[in-house]
């Protein structure tokens, strides 16, 4: 019996192990390496590890990565749990909410910046519009460190808020109806209903969206680097956008390994508290 269930599993260990584990072997391996662009690589131990811990541009990448995490992830958190609350009250409307909130999400990350881009131009685009029909001055949101990282962190919110707001409205509808009746026959108001009802049993859900969008927050890399100009504001550059400078644009394989590693390191310190702390609380 388990080694013909060891057959079931088995297309997927291959698959893992090919396309996961061996990967990461190798990456490993190039982390203690001078590989280049030629292939030719020579051992050089942790000379990459130390290089890093004093390469400025590694800290200067992981404080903005750290800065977009900050500011983007309470935004995302409570515009997803704002639209679930929402969509989850019982008017004919619901499905168009539903639609509308989650279908961002759906969205690839070029369409994304492409719509985000032309909001975001001077003279024409429609937020500069606005602000000068209004008698106010253009902003350059794209143009100016400060601005950069709050436009991406606007469109990272309307682009990926959907996933938590899908994860609240699930949470949300597997609340039973009755504490809400009962709780109104007692004269609870519904800011009582949510704060005493709603939110509390709203904690696992809280804690999943959140570990969850910190990892994703941690990763940036696609809006950062597309509605930049590929790299073009320094101040919003992310680690995940100097590994792969350091790689595929001055062909460093090793050093861009070891920065890798360094950061998934530090990624799986995340999740691991993360872990830690919700095991303690249960």
């Amino acid at each position: 019996m388990k080694r013909s269930g060891f057959w079931f599993v088995a297309p997927f260990l291959v698959l893992y192990a090919a396309f996961l584990i061996v990967p990461m072997v190798i990456g490993l391996g190039a982390s203690v390496t001078d590989e280049g662009i030629t292939g030719h690589a020579d051992f050089v131990g942790a000379a990459n590890y130390v290089e890093l811990f004093g390469d400025p541009a590694v800290w200067s990448s992981l404080g903005h990565t750290l800065i977009f995490t900050v500011v983007s992830t309470p935004a995302i958190v409570l515009v997803g749990l704002a639209m679930a609350l929402l969509a989850n009250r019982a008017t004919p409307e619901r499905w168009l909410c539903r639609l509308a909130f989650f279908a961002p999400y759906l969205l690839p990350v070029s369409v994304v910046v492409l719509i985000w881009s032309w909001l975001y131009q001077p003279g024409f685009g429609l937020i500069n519009d606005l602000l000068t029909r209004l008698g106010l001055g253009e902003v350059g949101w794209l143009s100016t460190d400060g601005m950069a990282m709050t436009s991406i962190v606007i469109t990272t919110v309307w682009w990926t808020a959907g996933f938590g707001f899908l994860l609240y409205l699930a949470a949300l509808q597997e609340i039973p109806r009755q504490l809400y009746e009962a709780s109104a026959l007692d004269g609870a108001t519904p800011f009582q209903q949510l704060r005493r009802i709603t939110l509390p049993l709203l904690s696992r859900t809280h804690q999943l969206v959140i570990v969850l969008q910190v990892l994703a927050s941690l990763k940036v890399f696609d809006q950062i680097y597309l509605l930049s100009g590929q790299g073009g504001i320094p101040g919003v550059r992310s680690i995940v956008q100097y590994i792969y400078e350091s790689g595929f644009t001055r062909f460093r394989i090793g050093y861009a390994s070891a920065i890798s590693y360094v950061f998934f390191a530090l990624i799986a310190a995340v999740a691991l508290l993360h872990f830690r702390l919700t095991k303690a609380e249960r």
